[in-house]
């Protein structure tokens, strides 16, 4: 008869000899890309900063403190400990307006990308399932979006739509960026479209709608996930471009992309109103870029190390 200790040292035998989970067996991966790593602390860093902005921020955003009107940041000489980042032409705190503007730049690349996301994905499934009339249709419609360079096809659609405003901002992006997703997903779906466990699928009875959400999808996700977060820093480039022109969101809102239009002609005078907007549009991007390659490389074992 064993004893309990043998059964426990081939408990603890199997466990190590066991697989890791999925997802300890991506963090694994994940982190052995160091700038990835990096990139995800800062990206959880400002996400928090965003959530916790009414908390973090000394002053309200739109707040004016006339007398402190492009008052520089306090290492500087005629600085005020009252304002960390100083403040801009009109004595609006930069810490504050820093801290909200990461609120929006975020949401609004987050909705772009999800939309964009989701409604790519639907057409880039029912063009690998559909073919014929209908996958050319959808292709050469990409095709025309992706002959138009980005930003001038978005200053189109926001043209059209009327009014500048945040959810003009985000269809207008999203239509910019929706042929990637397409492509990918249709390109994915039609890969593993030839793969046996498709056929066995099919010869089990399943039907086309099955397959299609159930079968292929999921083994479409990761190129997806990957492309989702690069996605994420693209559209904030792209909002802030819009709201650079006056396209995107509209003053006293504290959108990046706004605030640097705002401060462009005090880029002599108070260089720190036009700097800051800027290294935050510059860190979100980096971070969120080298989290998207840090993704890549876990989900795809092609490029794990080692």
């Amino acid at each position: 008869m064993p004893t309990d200790a043998t059964v426990m040292g081939r408990e603890v035998a199997a466990e190590a000899l066991a697989p890791p989970r999925p997802i300890v067996e991506f963090w694994r991966a994940f982190r052995e890309n160091r700038g990835a790593v990096a990139g995800l602390v800062v990206v959880v860093l400002i996400v928090l900063a965003a959530i916790f902005a009414p908390l973090l921020a000394p002053h309200s955003p739109i707040e004016q403190f006339r007398d402190f009107a492009r008052r520089p940041p306090p290492f500087f000489k005629d600085g005020d400990w009252r304002f960390p980042l100083g403040t801009d032409a009109v004595g609006r705190d930069m810490l504050s307006r820093l801290i909200f503007g990461a609120r929006i730049s975020l949401f609004l690349g987050l909705a772009v990308m999800v939309v964009s996301a989701l409604i790519g994905t639907a057409l880039g499934l029912l063009a690998a399932f559909a073919g014929g009339i209908i996958d050319v249709i959808t292709l050469r419609i990409m095709d025309l979006i992706m002959a138009i360079p980005s930003l001038v096809l978005a200053i189109l659609i926001v043209a059209v739509l009327g009014r500048p405003s945040l959810a003009n901002t985000i269809i207008a992006v999203t239509v910019v960026y929706l042929p990637r997703y397409v492509r990918l997903v249709r390109a994915s779906a039609l890969a593993e479209m030839q793969k046996d466990y498709v056929t066995a699928a099919k010869v089990a009875g399943a039907g086309p709608v099955r397959i299609m959400l159930s079968t292929v999808l999921p083994n479409c996700l990761a190129p997806l996930i990957v492309q989702s977060a690069l996605g994420v820093s693209d559209a904030i480039l792209e909002v802030a471009g819009l709201g650079f022109l006056g396209l995107g969101a509209q003053p006293p809102s504290p959108e990046w992309g706004a605030m640097l239009a705002d401060s462009r002609e005090f880029i002599q005078a108070a260089p720190w109103i036009v700097m800051l907007p800027g290294l935050g549009i510059l860190i979100t991007v980096l971070a969120t870029n080298l989290m998207g390659d840090g993704l890549r490389d876990a989900l795809d074992p092609k490029l794990r190390r080692g």
